[in-house]
């Protein structure tokens, strides 16, 4: 058993390093770009006059970012390499991005935003598995910005039932085209306010509670009828998230995605990369932080002796440092055992360590962003230090990505039988 990281991937984190140093750190400092990461970052990148959405400025930095990640062969790694990607497995992308959430806040990764210089890119995923020619068409697009699709999934009513979801989607002529009439109410579109297209779920048979009869349609954002009702200003700003509602609105057939009834599938094709990967990148988010915090109690003397010989100081470490440790183990594992496996596969037999994963360290990070606060006191409450940024974003991980009591409910389902592959 050989628990050391391949040469290759300790290499290539090496030369991501350098791309960082060279190409990202001097764009970050470049017209006070900095202002996006320090004290000021929540005013700097929200419009608060503007409904609180993201400034524009924050927005074309972050692509001007991508950008020159995709120059440099970065951005695409995760995907196939037909689609300019290096066929990037679970493994590696699990221990990039703690290696870049363990570095703190910045320009090569902002986790608020879902932004880094090597991307989760899971509309392509959805796009290559499910999409026609035409929609296949798209994705060099959704990577380089010309398209941005959101994703329709939560009701107002509904957030983890979905096959509960009361949009409802029927057959229509119009013009003689054939296609679909849309009515319903989605919640937390992230990206609505730039976006080209909706991945829209809607009931087009069966009854609430089934997971057959919901269909996905590829809806143009700017279609008559599609209308943001709220922004949602949340914990963490600024807020790309709104209610939106869509009334009568006619799509043709050509805006299928994926078959007709069986549209769970494709919100379900990515949610396994998708919660190892946030899973790293929540352990690397503590990571910094418990770093942080003993570098801080080394240097900290109050009444004349370092912070960090107090045992009420040590052992909160302590605990969130093993906690670190075992969880990196169960991650790479995990990711190394997902890329042996199909995705049925990984229904079948990993999901509950997927789940595991995702939720226990979610949880930890919000836990070690607490500690640093209170080691760092007065400071470390203050928005000179990121930690109330960390806890703020990654607090919203333990509600959606699936929440933490729907993933134990997996883990549950499990360890008990009820599902999986010793279901009885």
């Amino acid at each position: 058993m050989d628990f050391n990281l391949p040469a290759d991937l300790t290499a290539y984190l090496a030369e991501l390093d350098r791309f960082i140093e060279r190409e990202i750190k001097p764009l970050e400092e470049a017209d006070d770009n900095i202002r996006f990461f320090d004290h000021r970052r929540e005013w700097a990148r929200t419009d608060f006059d503007n409904g609180g959405l993201p400034r524009h400025e924050w927005e074309a930095l972050l692509r001007k970012a991508k950008n020159l990640a995709d120059a440099a062969g970065h951005l695409r790694f995760a995907i196939p390499k037909r689609y300019g990607g290096k066929d990037g497995s679970n493994l590696w992308m699990a221990v990039i991005r703690e290696h870049f959430a363990s570095k703190g806040l910045g320009l090569h990764n902002d986790l608020q935003n879902e932004h880094s210089i090597v991307g989760n890119l899971p509309i392509v995923t959805m796009l290559d598995r499910y999409g026609t020619d035409a929609q296949k068409a798209m994705i060099d697009g959704s990577i380089t910005g010309k398209y941005r699709i959101t994703f329709g999934l939560t009701e107002p009513e509904h957030g983890s039932d979905a096959t509960h979801m009361e949009t409802k989607a029927a057959p229509a002529t119009r013009d003689n085209v054939k296609g679909w009439v849309i009515n319903g109410e989605k919640m937390w579109t992230t990206g609505m306010h730039v976006a080209t297209h909706c991945a829209l779920f809607a009931r087009t048979s069966g009854n609430d509670g089934d997971a057959r009869g919901i269909t996905c349609f590829l809806v143009p954002a700017k279609s008559p009828g599609v209308k943001v009702e709220q922004y949602m200003w949340t914990f963490n700003m600024p807020t790309d998230h709104p209610r939106v509602s869509f009334t009568d609105v006619f799509v043709p057939e050509d805006a299928l995605f994926g078959e007709v009834g069986r549209g769970l599938s494709l919100a379900q094709c990515f949610v396994h990369e998708n919660r190892i990967r946030q899973a790293a990148s929540s352990l690397g988010a503590a990571v910094y932080c418990i770093n942080e915090s003993v570098k801080y109690a080394r240097e900290r003397k109050p009444f004349g002796k370092a912070l960090a010989e107090n045992q009420a100081i040590q052992w909160p470490l302590v605990e969130l440092a093993t906690q670190a440790e075992m969880l990196r183990l169960l991650i790479r594992k995990t990711a190394w055992e997902m890329d042996q496996l199909t995705q049925a596969q990984v229904e079948h037999t990993l999901s509950d360590r997927v789940s595991m994963c995702n939720f226990w360290a979610n949880r930890l990070c919000c836990e070690a962003a607490d500690r640093a606060m209170q080691v760092h006191g007065g400071m470390g409450y203050s928005r000179h230090k990121p930690f109330e940024h960390i806890y703020r974003h990654h607090r919203r991980y333990r509600i959606t990505e699936g929440s933490e009591e729907i993933q134990k409910r997996k883990v549950a389902g499990f360890l008990f039988g009820y599902m999986g592959a010793g279901k009885h």
